[in-house]
């Protein structure tokens, strides 16, 4: 059984019984119960004038103003990888096309500004699903300096897919959206107003009996060299202070993350993304 694609106007919290079906992204279409995109409850805090659309392999909430996602979140499985995928880019049918990005706006991204198209949700953790064409729709793609884009940004999604593998059945959730701390050139030949970001987040987060056991927060600016790792002081941020900094509660469903307890565990997970310290 598909999941219906639903649009909501407002940004509130959608639990994850809002977005949980069977058959769902098994590249088999086996009846398989599926994988929440959310863990204890998608973000919330985003402008009301938000679209967010709730699909088989992510959420998002998508700004109008910007053109991109606020956040999107997906779950990451090694059942839902597979065979390299082509990237054809897309506009996304489920959006107006004043609401989001076309094709042609990219054009002359890279060679005058040396941008990328980066995908939020990594097409390589989606190549089995049944929708994987999805992750290549703009609605989950955003303008990445490439050395960021190749470098840092892309051993962190190969990371996360390694601690999938050796999770098994336990899933990986990732929340993930852009920064706007400070002015950025648009594309060069975009033909409607939008807003490049300064830089990028990304939490990676784990289940546990409270909903959340464990989480590591990430943000990287578009600045940052390709040989950059990830794991550098500068690039690791809490969880309540990228709450902070961005201004979404990314985890509504659950208590504020803390204790000795919540700590260790994310000290761990952490280790198993290759973060030593």
């Amino acid at each position: 059984m598909a999941i219906v694609v639903g649009l909501f106007w407002s940004s509130g919290a959608i639990g994850t019984a809002a977005v949980a079906e069977t058959g769902g992204d098994s590249p088999e279409g086996a009846s398989l119960v599926r994988i929440s995109p959310c863990l204890a409850g998608c973000p919330v805090g985003s402008p009301i004038e938000n679209r967010v659309v709730a699909g088989e392999s992510l959420v998002f909430s998508n700004n109008r103003e910007t053109k991109f996602p606020d956040w999107i979140a997906y779950a990451v499985a090694p059942r839902l990888f597979g065979p390299t995928r082509a990237r054809v880019w897309r506009a996304d049918p489920r959006l107006p096309e004043s609401e989001t990005l076309e094709p042609e706006d990219y054009r002359g991204a890279y060679s005058m500004m040396g941008v990328d198209r980066g995908h939020l949700a990594p097409l390589a953790s989606f190549a089995g699903a049944r929708q994987w064409r999805v992750t290549n729709y703009l609605s989950n793609v955003m303008p990445q300096r490439s050395a960021l884009n190749r470098g840092p940004w892309a051993r962190l999604e190969a990371a996360v897919r390694r601690l999938a593998r050796d999770r098994g059945r336990r899933p990986v959730h990732i929340v993930t959206g852009p920064l706007f701390e400070r002015d950025m050139p648009p594309l060069p030949n975009a033909d409607e107003a939008h807003v490049v970001p300064s830089g990028y987040w990304k939490v990676v987060a784990i289940g546990g009996r409270g909903g959340v056991a464990a989480a590591v927060g990430f943000v990287m600016d578009q600045d940052l060299p390709r040989s950059a790792d990830f794991c550098d002081a500068e690039n690791r941020i809490g969880i309540k202070e990228l709450e902070h900094r961005v201004g979404i509660g990314l985890f509504p469903g659950l208590d504020p993350i803390g204790g000795d307890e919540s700590e260790r565990q994310s000290a761990d997970l952490a280790r198993r993304l290759g973060c030593e310290n």
